[in-house]
């Protein structure tokens, strides 16, 4: 079986890691708002007040729900979005304490 030297990094930085790269990019911070503004939004309602389209934006809907960033459930043929506040909590824990640790000296 082959080792990843991802498995050498404690598992603190590998969550870090993970969250940090399903929020890399723009549309992502902007969907995060939107949904945080408006739980219960769907992604036509996101598509609605972005320059994406729908595929797009289901794409990173994807990419934030695989790291828990958002709850996605279903209502009829409709997904309907809110942010996973339990997990949004332990993340910005993370990042608090690794602010925390990574000052100037």
């Amino acid at each position: 079986m082959a080792i990843h030297k991802k498995d050498e990094f404690t598992s603190t930085d590998q969550l870090i890691s993970m969250v940090a790269k399903a929020m890399s990019h723009p549309a992502r911070i902007a969907i995060l708002r939107i949904v945080s503004e408006n739980p219960n939004c769907t992604t036509g309602d996101i598509v609605n007040l972005l320059p994406l389209a729908q595929a797009t934006v289901s794409h990173h809907l994807k990419e934030m729900a695989a790291a828990n960033l958002i709850i996605a459930s279903n209502e009829g043929k409709k997904s309907i979005y809110q942010i996973n506040w339990q997990s949004w909590n332990m993340y910005t824990a993370l990042f608090g304490g690794l602010a925390d640790n990574i000052q100037e000296k």
